[in-house]
């Protein structure tokens, strides 16, 4: 039973909590409904075995290390946050409510990970052997297991910052300005964590999916998944560490960011009472948890049809449906008259932007549209030419999303102030249940297909796998854009929210302190993404040549009658990831705190907005070139331009080779470092009053 309490505010929060419970309910519903089906044959269980005892083994290892940094961490902000550092040095310890918090929004994070992890590698075979009978079967299973993951996100988002909210306030005593300020945790540790699953997941997987590509389907000229390639399991591995855990680790960090962004802000805000500003970011949550849940009812093809694009739209647009209409109820009778509107608007906002910035990324990715086909065709004249078309593309596809990101920003200002923008991240958010679940539900595909393959099943089902995974593809391409987009309104209101506390009404350009801190802000992205992918490049380096040895070394490999040593395959990538992974996490936490407190405020403020500019157009451009590059190499591979083997096939698939990094590793890592360096400056702004970087 959850409590009852005397206050209003509490007993809403309560009912908010009850929607997070609900989701995890369903998510666990969903679970079970997965293991009802069936695992198909002998070899099928056997290989995906080997990929789940893979994911499973990459993630423990993965988590020990996070759990150490995590622990490092926790005494450093207990002991110059929650204490300071004067009272330390004296013996006068503080509470650990900030701390505690950090490790929390960690532990969520790392559970709502590790269920989305067991329900994908439990969900791929059976989606294999639902294929043998429908598409629209394997459909439902491959979705069940994204919807898992979707809902366990923002259940889990929603009870532990609910929960811990509700404890800091009633338990513990604290005021509510003072209990969200130590929440700053909260999203801090689910940041960390995401940083940490984006690029070890990230390194993995690329590592992987270039190993098996160069030398399995360009040197050695066999087809992508065949059992006698002994990285193909690590390949598979990866789509999970990477597209699963890391991509649920990103928007958990966005969704739980914007929520404390809205509620710090509203807090701040000049109505009558305050506390229906904090509340009505979490009721919008609230709402989007329920219409996600309705949504996952109506993803379904019809008898015969092969439409499975659409049965994902349709879920979605009806999440996004409902959550409008009852926006619309709760501010008219929320909120004060004269602000209801103008939030609701803000809110609108965000949710269209983010449905657009996704049919942009469509169009710029898939090869249905004429950018993907026309850089398919510059495949014919070889790797040079398909590597320019693409960065173009990708450049040139940053331009109408950032106008989109721009307008909403616009819109949610004029309506409603700072306020607007952070319910413009939540609106955006607010379907994350099924649009997460949209994105989880790629890999999935993608692995049913490797399993059709590696298990010899008849045709038909590797053509209906095939379709799921081509649907698959495009949804991941808009997850990426929608990952991005919703990260950029997040560090928007996050900043909107550090130059609150810290009294910035406006950056000073002439200052050369923000000037330093802008350019600084500004190159950290590329640093970043320079540092991820030539991790990548340092991985795949090992991962070849171990494929190549196997190739020479083991006897009757490519005649298929002996076995490769895939485990080894799987070590090697989740060694690199492992120690790849951790300067570019030091460097995310650490900016931050030493030009806020070496500098000042205002040149931590130019640092934030250097990050965010550079940043989200490196991202986009990345997430897409990549994007186009893969699905440039499917529309050859489905016979045209000369299909597969062609000459036109080997320029596109080093261009998908080049672009794995791109959209996988470093563009996607790239939206939690923004993030991640804006909330450890909300987390750190007493750090720097306590010194006199602040007036």
């Amino acid at each position: 039973m959850l409590p009852v309490f005397a206050d209003p505010f509490s007993n809403s929060l309560v009912s908010v909590l009850s929607t997070g419970v609900l989701a995890l309910l369903t998510a666990m519903i969903f679970r079970i409904l997965i293991q009802m089906q069936g695992t198909g044959t002998e070899k099928m269980k056997v290989i995906a075995d080997q990929v789940r005892a893979g994911a499973m083994a990459f993630l423990k290892r993965e988590y020990k290390v996070i759990g150490i940094f995590v622990v490092l961490i926790a005494a450093c902000i207990f002991v110059f946050l929650d204490t300071g550092l004067a009272n330390a040095q004296s013996g006068n310890w503080g509470t650990p409510f900030t701390s505690g918090s950090f490790v929390l929004g960690a532990f969520c994070s790392v559970l709502a990970g590790y269920i989305g992890m067991r329900a994908a590698t439990a969900a791929n075979i059976r989606t294999t052997q639902a294929a043998r009978t429908s598409l629209g079967n394997a459909l439902r299973i491959a979705f069940l297991s994204g919807a898992t993951m979707g809902l366990s996100v923002v259940g889990l988002g929603i009870l532990g910052l609910v929960g811990g909210l509700l404890y800091l306030v009633h338990t513990a005593g604290l005021s509510l300005g003072d209990a969200l300020q130590s929440l700053t945790g909260f999203s801090f540790g689910a940041s960390t964590v995401a940083l940490f699953a984006r690029v070890g997941g990230g390194i993995f997987t690329k590592a992987a999916d270039v190993g098996a590509d160069l030398v399995g389907k360009v040197e050695a000229g066999i087809p992508e998944d065949d059992p006698r390639n002994p990285a193909v399991i690590a390949d598979n591995v990866g789509d999970n560490v990477g597209d699963v855990a890391g991509m649920g680790a990103d928007l958990f960090e966005s969704y739980v960011g914007s929520l404390l962004a809205a509620m710090l802000i509203g807090l701040t805000t000049s109505w009558a009472n305050p506390e229906i500003a904090v509340l009505f970011p979490l009721f919008v949550s609230a709402l989007g948890i329920v219409a996600s849940i309705i949504g996952t009812f109506v993803v379904r093809t019809k008898k015969g049809s092969s439409d499975v694009h659409s049965a994902l739209k349709n879920g979605l647009f009806l999440s996004s449906g409902i959550v409008v209409a009852g926006t619309f109820f709760l501010a008219n009778n929320l909120l004060p008259a004269d602000a209801w509107f103008g939030v609701f608007m803000a809110m609108v906002a965000g949710l269209v932007s983010g449905l657009i910035i996704g049919i942009l990324t469509e169009y710029y990715t898939s090869e249905h549209y004429k950018p993907v086909k026309e850089l398919a065709d510059s495949a014919k004249t070889g790797s040079a030419t398909t590597l320019i078309s693409g960065l173009a593309l990708g450049y040139s596809s940053t331009f109408f999303p950032v106008l989109v990101i721009c307008g909403a920003i616009g819109v949610a200002y004029t309506q409603s102030g700072l306020y607007g923008i952070a319910i413009a991240a939540v609106g955006m958010l607010s379907t994350l249940g099924i649009s997460l679940a949209v994105d989880a539900y790629g890999p999935v595909a993608d692995n049913a297909g490797g399993l059709a393959e590696m298990a010899k099943l008849p045709k038909q089902v590797r053509t209906r796998t095939d379709a799921l995974d081509s649907a698959g593809n495009t949804t991941a391409a808009i997850g990426k854009g929608f990952a991005i987009g919703s990260a950029a309104l997040t560090a928007l209101a996050l900043f909107s929210a550090f130059a609150e506390a810290a009294n910035l009404q406006s950056i000073n350009l002439m200052n050369p302190y923000t000037l330093i801190g802008l350019l600084i802000g500004g190159t950290l992205p590329f640093v970043f993404s320079a540092m991820t992918m030539n991790a990548v490049g340092r991985a795949a380096f090992s991962m070849i040549e171990e494929v190549r040895r196997q190739f020479k070394e083991i006897k009757g490999l490519m005649e298929g009658t002996a076995q490769g040593d895939s485990a080894r395959c799987v070590d090697i990538a989740t060694a690199a990831a492992i120690k790849e992974m951790m300067l570019p996490g030091l460097i995310a936490v650490t900016a931050p705190v030493l030009v806020g407190y070496v500098l000042g405020a205002e040149a931590l403020g130019g640092l934030l907005a250097g990050s965010l500019v550079t940043g989200v157009l490196l991202a986009i451009s990345m997430a897409n070139s990549g994007g186009a590059w893969d699905n440039a190499k499917k529309y050859i591979e489905a016979g045209n331009l000369g299909g597969k083997g062609s000459d036109a096939h080997k320029a596109a698939v080093v261009g998908d080779t080049v672009g794995d990094p791109f959209k996988d590793t470093s563009g996607p890592s790239i939206n939690i470092l923004v993030k991640l360096m804006t909330i450890v400056s909300v987390l750190t702004v007493s750090l720097y009053t306590a010194n006199g970087l602040i007036g």
